[in-house]
């Protein structure tokens, strides 16, 4: 099951997991990211600790490729597993199976990897690593959303939709965006709303709260107020 996408945008130092497929709640369990460590996408017939594990084994400075190799190694069931992951560094490295259902496969670039299995064809991570890439100059969100759009319009998941979630983190080890749609006739479209109506309070006010280099936040409401008075919301 699953296509995904995992990705760094250098400009904004934003990094994070988006996700979509035909199978119940995906964000749950397929999407695993921390600051100083990275990004992993363990999917298929999940294996959730490649994605605990992994996360522990980029935490502690082991490149992606030596991650992933060490995660497969001790996997009797690495025929049937897809993984993708990003090291702290912004390298990238995925496995699909020989077990994995078709169409099963994954692509990577510079600053994004994508994979999927059990879709429609190999258009959909082709068309979703397009969409990716020409949407550079957007936020970080609306390039994974318009990514899964696009992989969607060529068949995405051949079973039909169920789920979709984004994840996103920049330096603090609470997200910066991460939204979860667990079952949803359009999950995608249930995503985009989602996305919009965080837009409207959520990420104002999220700029606000303790970060690691002020581990009090703004705690004046007078502030808050008037960021949220000046975006035009009451």
């Amino acid at each position: 099951m699953t296509w995904s996408v995992v990705a760094h945008d250098r400009a904004s130092g934003e990094f994070g997991i988006a996700v979509a497929t035909r199978f119940f709640a995906v964000g749950a369990l397929c999407m695993y990211v921390k600051p100083g460590a990275g990004a992993v996408a363990t999917q298929a017939l999940i294996n959730p600790y490649h994605g605990i594990d992994g996360i522990d084994l980029l935490e502690r400075g082991i490149p992606a490729k030596e991650a992933l190799a060490a995660l497969l190694a001790r996997d009797a069931g690495r025929s049937v597993r897809q993984v993708h992951l990003m090291d702290a560094v912004g390298d990238f490295a995925a496995h699909t199976g020989e077990g994995c259902i078709d169409f099963a496969g994954h692509l990577i670039f510079e600053d994004f990897s994508v994979a999927g299995n059990m879709l429609a064809g190999k258009q959909v991570i082709e068309a979703t690593a397009e969409a990716f890439a020409l949407n550079a100059g957007l936020p970080l969100a609306e390039r994974f959303i318009a990514a899964l759009d696009a992989g969607e319009a060529v068949g995405g998941d051949k079973r039909g939709r169920q789920s979709a979630a984004l994840r996103i983190h920049k330096n603090d080890e609470y997200p910066v965006l991460d939204i979860r749609v667990d079952d949803h006739e359009y999950p995608l479209v249930e995503l985009r709303r989602l996305y919009e109506k965080s837009k409207e309070r959520f990420s104002i006010f999220r700029q606000f709260l303790a970060s690691r280099d002020n581990i009090a936040g703004t705690y004046d409401r007078s502030k808050i107020d008037a960021a949220l008075a000046a975006a035009g919301i009451k």
